[in-house]
């Protein structure tokens, strides 16, 4: 912000420039000068800003783990709670039905058809 004031009292008012070039020799090394200030300033910017990109990067990340860790130890707790208050588990499921011993299956009942009412083929 100094170096921003700085340049433009030299760009914008004569007295100032008028100073400044007799403490630096010529108004070229006067130029020269407040270009290379303005190329290591901007170079140190760029550098700070990307370090501070990088940590705030790295640090997102370790939440994001932080998080996803407890939602694994939080779905453990709960399944370890719904095993408890459901007891012992039963025989596993192998998807094929069986029926209790008596069991009768419905005979299906199909309607009278009338030779009358179906379509010619």
């Amino acid at each position: 912000m100094v170096f921003l004031l700085l340049a433009l009292l030299v760009l914008l008012l004569p007295s100032v420039r008028s100073s400044f070039t007799s403490m630096a020799g010529s108004a070229e090394s006067l130029f020269f000068g407040l270009l290379v200030a303005a190329v290591i300033l901007l170079g140190l910017q760029l550098i700070t800003e990307n370090l501070d990109s990088t940590l705030l990067r790295r640090d997102v990340a370790a939440r994001d783990g932080k998080i996803n860790e407890l939602k694994a130890r939080l779905y453990d707790h709960q399944l370890d709670q719904q095993r408890n208050t459901t007891g012992p588990m039963g025989a596993p499921r192998t998807g094929t039905t069986t029926l209790p011993e008596g069991y009768v299956a419905p005979t299906p009942t199909i309607p009278p058809t009338d030779a009358a009412n179906q379509p010619l083929a």
